[in-house]
């Protein structure tokens, strides 16, 4: 509501129009979810390696384990509203919208024949030997980070309510059962926190391109010259399409990038330390 404004055509060189990627509500939701995820690796990260000589002084800096024991149930509830929010956004689009390209095409997050074509290509384009793939809506790598998410929650989320709630769940399974959603809820929040603050985010904020920190997550806006060069299969098909102009927004205001620049900032500080502090315990 209000984001999106129309401007005069300027389709030549320095162009310098912005158009709205992210909705509102889409970004509330990340940084929900961004918020819990970084919650849950700071306080269940000295449970996991409890003899690291860090784990008790990180666990008494963020109040004893008491309080982290709270605060991660806490933002495991958030993060679990935050899926199924999604999910329910989701289902709304698919049968009362009707929106069927969220399930196939260029707007879909489903991988495709096309994705991996494209991530041969950008091998090949890492190396000098071709030209880089021509983008549309969504790359590989953002299709395998989204999905990751899912696989997540899945299986974090399910062996993390059996840990809660152990006399609820012993009505259905057997003992044995708990000492794998122990070992599964802990190796799968490692590996998931290791991707995100790793891989993640140097996809989305410490590649060359985009160093320090894309904002596009923060503002939901990314300019027409970015858009051309990052994605040009959905410029040119959204061109194509004259649907263009309706995505079209006013430029990000100085205070929404300076409050992106510092959340921003703190969560990648935060995500690094984190892992750091996960890859030396395993190495010692």
């Amino acid at each position: 509501m209000g984001e999106t404004k129309p401007n005069p055509d300027d389709s030549g060189a320095g162009d310098h129009r912005f158009v709205l990627r992210f909705h509102r509500n889409d970004r509330l939701l990340h940084g929900a979810l961004m918020a819990s995820f970084l919650t849950l690796a700071l306080t269940g990260i000295p449970l996991l390696f409890p003899m690291a000589p860090w784990a008790t002084t990180l666990a008494h800096l963020l109040g004893g384990y008491r309080v982290t024991g709270v605060a991660h149930r806490i933002a495991a509830v958030t993060l679990m509203l935050v899926f199924t929010t999604h999910v329910a956004r989701l289902m709304h689009r698919l049968f009362v919208r009707k929106d069927y390209g969220m399930l196939w095409g260029p707007r879909s997050l489903v991988p495709q024949p096309s994705d991996l074509v494209q991530l041969l290509q950008h091998f090949r384009w890492f190396v000098g030997l071709g030209k880089r793939p021509r983008f549309d809506r969504y790359s590989y790598w953002e299709k395998f980070d989204y999905w990751a998410v899912f696989w997540g929650m899945g299986i974090i989320g399910t062996s993390g309510l059996m840990l809660w709630f152990p006399s609820f769940f012993a009505r259905f399974v057997p003992g044995w059962i708990f000492n794998i959603a122990l070992v599964v809820h802990g190796e799968e929040a490692l590996m998931a926190m290791v991707f995100i603050f790793t891989v993640h985010f140097f996809n989305g904020h410490l590649r060359p391109d985009k160093f320090p920190m894309d904002l596009v997550i923060f503002t939901g806006r990314v300019s027409v010259e970015e858009l051309k060069h990052e994605r040009p299969a959905e410029y040119e098909r959204m061109v194509a399409e004259g649907t263009l102009n309706d995505v079209l927004a006013t430029p990000p205001s100085g205070r929404l990038v300076t409050m992106g620049r510092l959340v921003g900032t703190l969560a990648v500080t935060i995500g690094l330390t984190v892992a750091g502090l996960a890859i030396y315990a395993l190495l010692h």
